[in-house]
């Protein structure tokens, strides 16, 4: 991708916009050109390549409703199992075009304020257990805990294991393990969908079970919708 064919499409893009520049994001959808094309390469910011094809950079950019940036921050947050730093808030809109830029989350101020945000957020809506105990330590500032391997083993795990078009929800302390004792008893091969780390693995599994009970076909297996296993797989920790 060399610099002279974007500042043609720039400009080509511009002429269409009734001779306003698009945004960064903008540009991306319409021309497929990354960021990743030109960022460090032949411009430090997108207002630099704005100006460069002869252009001002539009002051009033479109800003993202908080309601999104929160939602893609607990995706983030939810593909690492914490806060992210800034450095992996980076990598994401490197890696992703349509992730916001790292510094538009900075609106929402310091990890304290942005964990209350959550907080309130999650509050509202269900299937966001898994955020709120990320969350809790943040607003408290409260350090991460190490626990020790004694305290450790007392965690275990409920899992979804799926078998043919059936689901079954157990608990384990080794998910993998139990997923081969069930594919010696079972004529379909078996698959762990997904394990949620419990502090009460019979608790939760019980959970899980009264909350899928008008799906169930047998003992611990169920037959499940795609939004039930969406469910089930937003959820981390319990």
């Amino acid at each position: 991708m060399d610099k002279a064919h974007i500042i043609a499409e720039i400009k080509r893009t511009a002429a269409a916009n009734g001779g306003m520049a698009l945004g960064r994001e903008r540009f991306f959808h319409e021309t497929g050109i990354k960021q990743a094309d030109w960022i460090g390469r032949y411009w430090v910011r997108w207002g630099d390549a704005i100006r460069e094809a002869g252009y001002e950079p539009n002051r009033l950019q479109v800003r993202y409703p908080e309601e999104m940036l929160l939602e893609r921050y607990i995706g983030l947050m939810r593909e690492l199992g914490r806060f992210p730093v800034n450095a992996e808030l980076l990598m994401k809109e490197r890696s992703d075009e349509t992730f916001p830029s790292h510094g538009t989350f900075a609106r929402l101020g310091s990890k304290q304020k942005l964990a209350a945000k959550l907080l309130e957020y999650c509050a509202l809506r269900s299937g966001y257990e898994d955020v709120v105990t990320l969350c809790d330590g943040m607003v408290k500032g409260t350090p991460p805990v190490h626990r020790s391997k004694e305290a450790d083993a007392q965690f275990g795990f409920v899992y979804l294991i799926r078998s043919g078009r059936y689901y079954k929800v157990g608990h384990s302390n080794a998910v993998g393990r139990r997923e081969r004792e069930l594919a010696i008893q079972l004529p379909e091969k078996t698959k762990t969908v997904h394990a949620i780390r419990t502090d009460d693995p019979a608790g939760i599994e019980g959970y899980w079970h009264k909350r899928f009970e008008a799906k169930r076909k047998n003992g611990e297996w169920f037959e499940l919708s795609s939004g039930d296993v969406a469910a089930f797989t937003r959820r981390k920790f319990m």
